[in-house]
């Protein structure tokens, strides 16, 4: 299956956004050419699936969009969220982890004017663009918990920009949705030590598989000298597979591409070991040759499949979460 992971970039630095307006189309603050501000009462900015479930799985995609061109000519550097050619790329990663992933949760994906992945081969140029999805992702947050949520138990989850951009986000949950927020899946993104540090009362380190309020990280490389730049080691890491923090190898025994028909690929049988000094998830045995990211990917980098590889554990892991939270707080639709 094709979940739209070839044009998933690593947000290149750690934010610390503000609030900023960006208007309906126009400029941004940087003189960036915008398209318009998606509107998230309006249905056609989400991918949504509701099962009637007790729990739902807020989704933020990776970056799935380049520098285009519309019919007047101007390059944008966002996606255009109501146009349905750049729209599109979105879409399928929302369409391919929902199916990978959601299990009997509810599934809510917000369309946002992310970055382009050219944005990424410059850190100032990550800087300047990075408000504007961050606001857009900010706005629908708080649109779903007031509107779609319910007061049910909710999973944040993100792949890459998206994972970066929650990672702020959650540090602006009342104490109402933090309290109902299963864990935090950062996938294919870092937390910093001072982030940690500064930042204890909402970002918290998972420890084991089925401890909630907590935030998931991991990278995966086939060596550490294959770490992509600014996702070379992180305070927060676990691995996906055994959910141990220590170096405890594990098996996993998977196709390694979801660009190709299973039947047509023999499965990999994987060593996954955590490198508990960066925070590195060290993966050996991989034979996928069409991971390479465009432009900023590199040999033994496996940024592109941090949700392929894993996916039969995120969403038994998720499904554990989310039970133990329903429990806990006898939360979810009779």
């Amino acid at each position: 299956m094709n979940i739209g992971v070839r044009m998933i970039c690593a947000a290149a630095i750690v934010l610390a956004f503000a609030q900023c307006s960006v208007g309906n189309g126009g400029t941004a603050s940087n003189g960036d050419a915008l398209p318009p501000e998606p509107d998230y009462s309006d249905t056609t900015q989400w991918y949504i699936i509701d099962r009637q479930g007790k729990a739902d799985l807020f989704y933020v995609v990776s970056t799935e969009t380049g520098d285009y061109t519309l019919d007047d000519s101007i390059t944008y550097h966002y996606a255009n969220t109501y146009n349905d050619s750049v729209r599109g790329p979105l879409f399928g990663e929302m369409k391919g982890v929902e199916r990978l992933v959601c299990g009997d949760m509810n599934f809510y994906s917000p369309y946002y004017r992310q970055c382009s992945m050219q944005s990424y081969t410059s850190d100032s140029m990550a800087l300047t663009r990075m408000p504007v999805p961050a606001e857009d992702v900010r706005r629908a947050l708080d649109y779903y918990l007031k509107n779609k949520n319910e007061g049910r138990p909710f999973i944040l989850a993100g792949y890459s920009q998206g994972a970066m951009i929650l990672l702020d986000l959650v540090k602006e949950l009342d104490d109402e949705a933090y309290g109902r927020m299963v864990a935090l899946y950062a996938i294919g993104a870092t937390v910093s030590k001072e982030m940690l540090e500064d930042n204890k009362d909402r970002i918290k380190a998972a420890r084991c598989a089925d401890d909630t309020g907590v935030t998931i990280c991991y990278n995966s490389v086939r060596d550490n000298k294959c770490a992509l730049k600014f996702l070379e080691e992180s305070a927060v890491a676990i691995n996906p597979v055994n959910w141990c923090i220590d170096s405890t190898p594990a098996t996993l025994v998977t196709e390694p591409s979801p660009l190709r028909f299973g039947k047509e690929q023999k499965k990999d049988t994987l060593t996954v070991h955590l490198d508990t000094v960066t925070g590195l998830l060290n993966v050996s045995g991989y034979t996928g040759k069409d991971y390479i990211l465009p432009l900023i990917g590199k040999d033994g980098n496996y940024h592109s499949r941090e949700v392929w590889l894993y996916r039969n554990q995120l969403k038994e892991n998720m499904r554990l979460r989310s039970n133990k939270m329903i429990k806990t707080l006898g939360k979810g639709r009779d």
